[in-house]
């Protein structure tokens, strides 16, 4: 085996959306808890402030409970919002692998309303690439369901 075969890589997923709102209404939708549970999954213990600790729950593999742990790392009112997510296991390959990643959505005005940027980053190949896929296939349904709750009266 070569020294190129131990190499990893990191990447990311990158989803980039226009959607017709102001940024304060992406962002309530964005960092309010009840919301969030409507397009992604329901966050326990979840606030939006630095440091605030919380979790997601997923289907179970192997070693993982299912469990995702983030913790919030920025939050920039209307403009910035950042957490970890991290889960998975040591012992498993393929889905259930130890997770180390960082989710960071960006708002900017634009004339249409709000151009919504999600990151997630940190994928580390070819240990998480069953995550980077599922995930990157993910994302982009999930993204475009942030617009359908949107839309959706409380």
């Amino acid at each position: 085996m070569t020294d190129a075969a131990h190499v990893s890589s990191r990447q990311q997923i990158v989803v980039d959306e226009v959607f017709p709102h102001a940024p304060e209404v992406i962002w309530r939708a964005l960092t309010t808890g009840e919301i969030m549970a409507r397009w992604l999954m329901e966050p326990r213990g979840f606030e939006p402030v630095v440091g605030n600790r919380f979790t997601y729950q997923t289907k179970p593999a192997g070693a993982w409970d299912g469990t995702i742990h983030c913790e919030v790392l920025e939050v920039v009112e209307y403009r910035r919002f950042s957490h970890a997510w991290r889960g998975g296991d040591a012992s498993n390959t393929g889905y259930g692998s130890k997770l180390d990643t960082v989710v960071t959505w960006t708002l900017e005005p634009v004339a249409e309303g709000t151009r919504v940027r999600l990151v997630h980053s940190g994928f580390e190949l070819p240990k998480n690439e069953v995550a980077f896929r599922n995930m990157g296939d993910g994302w982009k349904v999930v993204v475009p369901r942030l617009e359908a709750t949107i839309r959706q009266p409380d």
